[in-house]
This record gives C-alpha cells, structure tokens and sequence, in this order.
C-alpha cells in the first residue's frame, strides 16, 4: 500500500496536504511543512523566501508538466496547491 501523502486521506481537498499526509512525508525523513500565507511572509523573511521558492517552482511545474486542460481547471491538484499559498503564476 502506498504512503498516504499519495492516497486521498493524505491530501487536503483544499489543495496540497493534510496533516495525515504531511505526518506520512516527515516519517520517510522529509522536512515538510504547513503553507505560508501572505500575512505570514509579511512578518518573516524567512518564510517569504520559501514562499517565493514555492511560487517559482510550482509555476514552472505548471508551465512544463501540465496540460492546458489541467493548467486551466481550477479543481486540479497544482492549481489548489496555488490558490491555498495564495500565489498567482
């Protein structure tokens, strides 16, 4: 059977992972952590840095990896991810 950050239980349906999911990933050795909202990057640079790394990276996963369906459909994976950071590509 599969990790559950890769099953349904461990993915959050407002996009990205739930804390089943990221509890799954920290015990594989990941060092996965919740999102960074707008306020929160306002106050720390250090979080304003990984949400402009995230922002980078998934913009560029959106641009070469998804289809222009999926880049389009605003219930798929990437783009819920994108929406709870609160990040606009």
């Amino acid at each position: 059977m599969t990790d559950a950050w890769q099953r349904k239980e461990g993915q959050s349906e407002k996009g990205g992972l739930n804390e089943k999911g990221r509890a799954s990933l920290r015990a594989q050795g990941h060092d996965i952590k919740r999102p960074v909202t707008a306020e929160e990057a306002k106050r720390s640079p250090e979080a304003a840095q990984r949400r402009d790394n995230f922002r980078t990276r998934m913009c560029g996963m959106k641009e070469k990896l998804t289809s222009a369906k999926t880049a389009h459909d605003p219930n798929s994976r990437i783009n819920l991810a994108l929406k709870r950071w609160d990040v606009k590509c």
